[in-house]
This record gives structure tokens, C-alpha cells and sequence, in this order.
């Protein structure tokens, strides 16, 4: 069983925030497959589906983003999930311009809470992550601030086009590997 677990916070006041982009891509893989993300089990939001001929765990944990750790232990654990091969995790990403998207592994957290304390729940940074990008056109000094307010309507039209390239880089992780999903979506476009 592979995890794919989207980091966000609960609540609706959260929900169309960049903090949440792993929430919303959950929801959109879930939407195009046609199940629902409400089982609750290991402090998470579940729902069993196949993606790419493999049975995966969609999952949005439900401890708030700075505990995202304690979930995504208890969901390894309790499908004796190897965090090296059968995790990803989709995460927002204020290092990265919106409307990037990159897929990385073995990487420290580069101050992501919710990557900070997915790596101190399972002692380990070697999980796969997809790394969905939210940084504003001007300089950001309010980082939690910015994360946790509404998107504008432009921002959102351009993370509706990044959730359906993170749901490829999904299918394209089961079928081909992280490797050919490296080469694929973490090539730099003429104009970065």
C-alpha cells in the first residue's frame, strides 16, 4: 500500500489558503477517482483507491499542519509502509514561485513545519515529496501570515492548473518511478 498524504490544516477557514495545497491536491486525486477522503483512522482523513494498478492510501492528516508528524507515524505504522518507497507526501512550498512544482527526496525540511515534524515523527527525511510552490510575485515578510490567508482568485486559477500537474506527477511516481518523475517535473522552464 502506498501513503499519499497531503499536508494542510482542518477547518474551513483553512481551506483555500496556500498553507492547504496538499489538501486541495488530495481532493482533486480523490475527485477524478470518484471516492471520498472522510474514513477517519490514524488521526487522518482516508480513502482507499488505484492509482496506476497500485491500491493507495490518500490521506490528509487532521493534527494541524505543525503536527503533521504524528499522523503520518501512525498511518506508516499501521500499514507497515517503508517511508523510502511507499510514501509521498504533497506539500505547499514558499520557496518556490507560484505555479512550480518540483519532486524531491532526502531533503531536510527547509523550515516547513509540517515537513520538520513529519521527519522527527519517522527519524528519517528519506520519503518522497512533491513540493507544490506559493510564493507571491513580491516579497513575503509575513510567511505564516501569507500561508494562512485566502488566496486571490487569480493565485487560485493558477493553483487549479497545479493540482491537476501534481495528480500527473502522482500517476507518474506508481507507473514510472520517482526517478522518470524527477526528470520529468523537475526540469527548469526557459524562463526560471
Amino acid at each position: 500500500m502506498k501513503l499519499i498524504v497531503g499536508l494542510g490544516n482542518p477547518g474551513i477557514e483553512y481551506q483555500f489558503t496556500p498553507h492547504n495545497l496538499g489538501f486541495l491536491a488530495i481532493d482533486r486525486i480523490a475527485g477524478n477517482l470518484g471516492v471520498d477522503v472522510r474514513n477517519r483512522q490514524c488521526r487522518a482523513l482516508t480513502a482507499r483507491a488505484v492509482i496506476a494498478d497500485q491500491m493507495v492510501l490518500l490521506a490528509k492528516p487532521e493534527t494541524y499542519m505543525n503536527l503533521s508528524g504524528v499522523s503520518v507515524r501512525e498511518l506508516v505504522l499501521g500499514y507497515e509502509a517503508k517511508p523510502e518507497s511507499d510514501l509521498i507526501v504533497i506539500q505547499d512550498e514558499l520557496d518556490f514561485a507560484l505555479g512550480t512544482l518540483r519532486i524531491h527526496t532526502k531533503r531536510s525540511s527547509a523550515g516547513h513545519n509540517g515537513i520538520e515534524s513529519i521527519i522527527g515523527a519517522l527519524g528519517t527525511q528519506d520519503f518522497l515529496r512533491i513540493r507544490i510552490g506559493v510564493a507571491p510575485e513580491f516579497k513575503v515578510s509575513d510567511g505564516p501570515g501569507y500561508l494562512l490567508a485566502p488566496m486571490k482568485k487569480q493565485d487560485l486559477e493558477v493553483v487549479d492548473g497545479m493540482l491537476d500537474t501534481a495528480e500527473e506527477a502522482v500517476k507518474v511516481i506508481l507507473k514510472d518511478g520517482p526517478a522518470a518523475a524527477m526528470n520529468r517535473f523537475n526540469r527548469k522552464e526557459p524562463d526560471e
